[in-house]
């Protein structure tokens, strides 16, 4: 099993080989919603596993429960997987919420986006989780086009959705997806 340092520079290399720079204007809080965007494709899964190697940070994020089939359940569980049954209408938010007092640093990151499909209407589950445990969004991208990966902005909830959300998808205007026909902000 490889050290976190050997993953952090393995990962540090497989992202500068491939011409990907690392550009964070924050640090990041120990207990975080990390919304991410723009996500138009899986090699996001890809780049945003080695940003998050080579920042030497273990988040943990959604993805459909049909990812924690064999053998993929071998891969997605260690990267911090945490299957969601779509087809249910359970209070994720809430449970999600309440693992932020179980631990004393904890990392989620979400795409808003909740497709790679073109979504104009994004989901608002992180933004709920973020104000039920009371802690900050950090915005993070991944552009394409200027081949950056970073966290851009904390982002504190005040209560005023409609607004917010707005300054959020704001944030995100002028980066560039893998598929920019796929990305609404």
């Amino acid at each position: 099993m490889k050290s976190k340092k050997q993953r952090k520079t393995l990962s540090s290399w497989l992202l500068k080989v491939n011409g990907w720079k690392i550009k964070n204007h924050i640090d990041l809080p120990k207990k975080c919603v990390i919304c991410i965007a723009p996500h138009t494709s899986n090699w996001d899964f890809v780049w945003g596993n080695l940003f998050q190697k080579s920042m030497k940070m273990k988040s943990h994020f959604f993805i459909k429960k049909e990812w924690f089939r064999f053998p993929f359940s071998l891969i997605m569980k260690p990267l911090g997987g945490i299957p969601v049954d779509r087809s249910r209408k359970t209070s994720l938010t809430d449970q999600i919420a309440e693992k932020f007092s179980q631990f004393d640093e904890f990392q989620i990151a979400i795409t808003p986006e909740g497709t790679r499909k073109f979504n104009p209407d994004w989901k608002r589950g992180f933004y709920y989780i973020a104000q039920k445990a009371n802690v900050p969004i950090v915005l993070s991208y991944i552009d394409y086009k200027k081949k950056e990966l970073g966290f851009g902005k904390l982002f504190f909830v005040k209560g005023k959705i409609e607004e917010e959300l707005t300054e959020i998808k704001n944030f995100y205007k002028g980066i560039t997806a893998k598929i920019p026909t796929n990305f609404a902000c």
